[in-house]
């Protein structure tokens, strides 16, 4: 596929394919394209030529976002809610029970008390625990994650290869957009690596 803003080709002839039960890491320089190439695996964005194909995830964009847990630059999280009340939120909107869910999030990610006080109080390591807590609440099929190391500190970021390890051994797609080689070389099966748009 290929994706064109303007004059700029965000993504040229890349054919790319993601499996189930295994962690594929992208990786490249500064607009190379990564964050482009997963907002279209996402269906937040579409390409301008080709195609991606979900498979058994679903055929429409509902389909495949109900099965999609997502971590981006942004945390998607509520600044005046507290962690607690963005995971439940998540649970709630996916049918989950709520007590049963943020308790199996709080042990996972290692919520301390702070996941009672509010979103915005938070250093950047505890906001990004919570996002990732909320987008993975409901046992995704596919996870998104784009830099999802950025200001864990070295605990966090062990925790989180432990739960990359973990999700692909339940069989799900992990596609994780990253600049820590050390951590693509720990939890990562697959390298794929962009060079201004194209795979190299």
């Amino acid at each position: 596929m290929t994706k064109t803003y303007g004059p700029v080709r965000a993504l040229v002839g890349v054919d790319a394919r993601f499996e189930a039960g295994r962690v594929s890491m992208v990786l490249g320089p500064n607009g190379s394209g990564k964050s482009t190439l997963l907002a279209i695996v996402g269906t937040l964005a579409r390409p301008s030529s080709g195609r991606v194909s979900h498979g058994a995830l679903g055929r429409t964009r509902e389909e495949v976002r109900a099965a999609l847990g997502w971590v981006g630059h942004e945390s998607l999280c509520y600044a005046d809610l507290s962690g607690r009340e963005n995971i439940e939120l998540a649970a709630r909107l996916h049918g989950l029970a709520v007590d049963a869910a943020f308790a199996a999030a709080r042990q996972r990610f290692e919520l301390g008390s702070f996941a009672e006080r509010p979103f915005r109080t938070y250093s950047r390591g505890q906001r990004q625990r919570v996002a990732l807590a909320r987008a993975l609440v409901h046992r995704p099929s596919l996870i998104l994650l784009d830099e999802p190391t950025t200001g864990l500190d070295a605990s966090g970021v062990g925790r989180l290869r432990e739960v990359v390890r973990e999700e692909a051994a339940r069989g799900v797609v992990v596609v994780v957009v990253t600049h820590d080689d050390g951590f693509a070389r720990a939890a990562g099966d697959v390298r794929v690596v962009l060079e201004r748009g194209r795979i190299v």
